[in-house]
């Protein structure tokens, strides 16, 4: 690598991901041309793939605060895709990462904080019309659920609607929701969040289980699902740190209004395989394992108004179907 070069890439704006996986990667591509991604794994083994796609990995374990101490004044801007725990009621994962970055006292930095330079189909220019925010102010994008709102009875639901979790994986991320705003407000932050449903990508269709032939529900109990390509979301994560509002919710829904088993039956189709059985309610609960059920219990349809006035974004599937045709 030449000097010149080296210096170019050393002064980039930086920024940090937590919980680099599928969707944190798509987000790094994105960013890796034009910012320094800095990427959080707790496996040394993924350093390479990270490299690979542009970041700077580093080694730290949200499940063990002391190795997070680094994260503080590292970056200004922040996407968290890190999930909580599987057991308890709270999120300590969340609260640990907020306290590291509450030690950092930020000031007027355009290295640090970042300026404008992005993608041109989701960031506005430096400058350019739309910024949502000064350089000097750190940005917080949280990766939440749509789970939190709970079974509505296929209601549709703006983000201005009340959560209201039913399940202990739900309230975990209440709670870290709750964490991030309080951050925000706090510590100085221009924090988001952006609620997501249902991700299917090419290897994110639910082949496996229609191979096997898991039973659905009857159209008399069906319930109605929410969906969004991962590729629009990693773009709706990069857009939210540049466009999202101050303690602002959006929703990372595309425009489909389906029942989930017609999810299943045009996935079946479009893949030539069998589509699955119809069951009743009464009679799911005898074949299917209660965490699947529980998925299978809530039914709800999310706007996305918000996504696409204040993100706006323009989504390259807004439909399932569409993703099949493309």
């Amino acid at each position: 690598m030449s000097k010149n070069l080296s210096r170019r890439r050393l002064g980039r704006p930086r920024l940090l991901i937590v919980g680099c996986g599928d969707v944190g990667t798509r987000c790094l591509r994105i960013l890796s041309t034009r910012w320094r991604v800095f990427a959080v794994t707790s496996q040394p083994s993924r350093h390479t793939v990270l490299r690979d796609n542009g970041a700077v990995p580093l080694v730290a374990d949200l499940d063990r605060p002391a190795t997070l101490a680094r994260l503080a004044r590292l970056a200004g801007k922040v996407l968290h895709l890190a999930p909580p725990p599987a057991r308890g009621e709270g999120d300590p994962r969340t609260l640990a990462l907020l306290r590291a970055l509450r030690r950092a006292a930020w000031r007027r930095s355009p290295a640090r904080a970042g300026g404008w330079s992005a993608k041109p189909d989701i960031l506005p220019e430096r400058g350019g019309r739309g910024a949502a925010a000064s350089p000097a102010r750190p940005v917080f994008v949280y990766a939440s659920t749509s789970g939190v709102y709970g079974d509505r009875g296929g209601a549709r639901l703006a983000e201005s609607h009340a959560v209201r979790p039913q399940t202990a994986r739900a309230r975990r991320r209440v709670a870290a929701e709750r964490a991030v705003r309080d951050f925000g407000r706090h510590a100085g932050w221009r924090s988001s969040i952006v609620r997501i449903p249902g991700i299917y990508a090419e290897d994110r269709l639910p082949l496996a289980r229609l191979t096997k032939g898991t039973p659905a529900l009857a159209p008399q109990d069906d319930v109605y699902t929410n969906h969004i390509h991962a590729f629009d979301l990693a773009r709706t994560m990069v857009a939210a740190l540049f466009r999202g509002r101050p303690q602002r919710v959006v929703h990372a829904s595309d425009d489909s209004e389906m029942r989930m088993a017609d999810y299943f039956d045009l996935v079946a189709d479009r893949r030539g395989l069998p589509r699955p059985p119809r069951l009743s309610r009464a009679q799911l609960r005898e074949a299917v394992e209660p965490t699947l059920l529980s998925f299978m219990s809530e039914s709800r349809r999310l706007e996305n108004a918000r996504l696409k006035r204040e993100l706006r974004l323009r989504l390259r599937y807004p439909t399932v179907a569409s993703f099949f045709d493309a």
